[in-house]
């Protein structure tokens, strides 16, 4: 299934924000891209994961669709999260919450 954004989707969307310097950006989306395609795409429940990078360097954030908040609740439980999100403690600053769509309007 591809990133479908729509609102009343059924579908939960997990909003990643990282801060870091603009030397680090690199190490971040290199970090994230690895978990995503080892870790995260194996999870129950996950459907698809998009990374942007801001031009100046500073932030990267990573949208990700799950079946369910259940589903992202597990994720976090799992013990292979901890040491992951520890070697981003170095990198950059995290922001994580939950979301729907509200609106969308497509072409």
């Amino acid at each position: 299934m591809e990133t479908s954004i729509r609102a009343g989707g059924a579908v939960t969307t997990l909003v990643n924000v990282f801060t870091a310097e603009p030397d680090n950006q690199a190490e971040v989306l290199a970090l994230l891209q690895d978990g995503i395609e080892t870790m995260f795409n194996k999870m129950p429940g996950w459907i698809s994961s998009n990374v942007l990078k801001s031009r100046d360097g500073s932030r990267v954030v990573v949208y990700s669709q799950w079946r369910d908040s259940k589903d992202i609740d597990a994720l976090r439980q799992d013990p292979r999260m901890r040491p992951y999100l520890q070697r981003f403690g170095a990198l950059a600053k995290h922001e994580t919450f939950t979301c729907d769509v509200s609106f969308s309007l497509h072409a």
